[in-house]
């Protein structure tokens, strides 16, 4: 028998202006495209930013359906919709961020485990290290890779 331990490095910051220029526009992006949600169930309305590899930013919002579980996350809306018009392009970077009754989140929002698994998969698929931002008022994470998010993935690959 083998114990083994995860060790996930990631830095917080306290206020938005502690960002880079990048990193922080990455974040407003991602609370405007928070306004737009479809939430009229929960009225918790996310919204995430993608920093592609060729420049272009990308953002989504939660969607939700009267019949759930049809509706869709942030995150994914922003990745299924790079996949779709830059197959080819990398995610260099993401950020996430919540709006709940007006008001943005205190805390960082953390994406859910199907969230996760998209972006290690298409982590892996762009070869390079997606930074993830997780964005809320009173604090900031900053993770250098979505792996750290999701350190035993499912996978359909097996190894012989």
């Amino acid at each position: 028998m083998k114990q083994r331990e995860f060790t996930i490095h990631f830095t917080e910051y306290e206020r938005l202006d502690e960002l880079s220029e990048q990193q922080a526009n990455l974040v407003k992006r991602a609370i405007d495209s928070a306004k737009h949600a479809y939430a009229p169930y929960s009225a918790y309305r996310v919204g995430a930013a993608l920093l592609l590899g060729n420049g272009e930013i990308v953002t989504g919002n939660n969607q939700e359906n009267a019949a759930y579980p049809s509706g869709l996350c942030a995150e994914r809306v922003a990745i299924f919709y790079a996949g779709a018009n830059y197959p080819e392009v990398p995610i260099n970077m993401i950020a996430v961020t919540a709006i709940q009754n007006g008001d943005l989140q205190e805390e960082p929002v953390s994406p859910c485990g199907g969230c996760r698994q998209v972006m290690l998969e298409k982590e892996n698929q762009g070869k390079t290290p997606m930074e993830v931002i997780l964005y809320g008022t009173k604090r900031i994470q900053v993770l250098k890779q979505a792996t750290d998010l999701l350190p035993l993935p499912f996978s359909l690959a097996s190894k012989h």
